[in-house]
């Protein structure tokens, strides 16, 4: 029996699988998320070998003391922005010994939205230590708005496509 949905743990198997053989380890900077992509990588045995560390920083404050993001990001862009998750992935990689580190914040509901970044909006960011930031990867997503569940799965299982080598 898994905690969590099937698929998403499947998909996190392949993500330890693929990088335990490319040798790569893994930082997680979660929001929205609150550490549900964390969650669902340690279901599988042997994610140890893989899973670096995982912060979740739900808060604007604990994105600037945790992960270093200037308050001037914040306060010029939002949480939910990619400025923010780009600073958060770069965040988890200084402050880890990982090798890829991807981020995530978004709206999951079910306030919170606006009309520029209604609920179901989400970024995304993935930063690979050594890499140029021409390299990395940073993206924004609306998911339709099924509750707030159902935008933190989807969430999780982009992350962890994000993940995969």
């Amino acid at each position: 029996m898994n905690l969590l949905p099937d698929d998403l743990v499947a998909l996190a198997e392949r993500v330890v699988r693929e990088n335990a053989a490319a040798g790569r380890t893994i930082a997680l900077a979660e929001s929205c998320t609150g550490g549900l992509v964390a969650a669902a990588l340690t279901e599988v045995a042997g994610s140890s070998a893989v899973l670096d560390r995982g912060f979740v920083t739900y808060s604007n404050e604990s994105k600037h003391e945790v992960l270093g993001i200037p308050m001037d990001i914040i306060d010029t862009f939002g949480a939910v922005s990619i400025a923010c998750v780009w600073a958060m992935a770069q965040g988890a990689l200084t402050r880890s010994r990982a090798d890829v580190a991807v981020a995530i914040s978004g709206i999951a509901g079910p306030a919170g939205g606006s009309d520029q970044k209604p609920v179901g909006t989400v970024v995304f960011a993935r930063a690979v230590r050594g890499e140029i930031e021409e390299d990395a990867v940073a993206e924004e997503r609306w998911f339709e708005d099924g509750g707030r569940a159902a935008v933190r799965y989807e969430a999780a299982l982009v992350a962890l496509e994000l993940l995969l080598p």
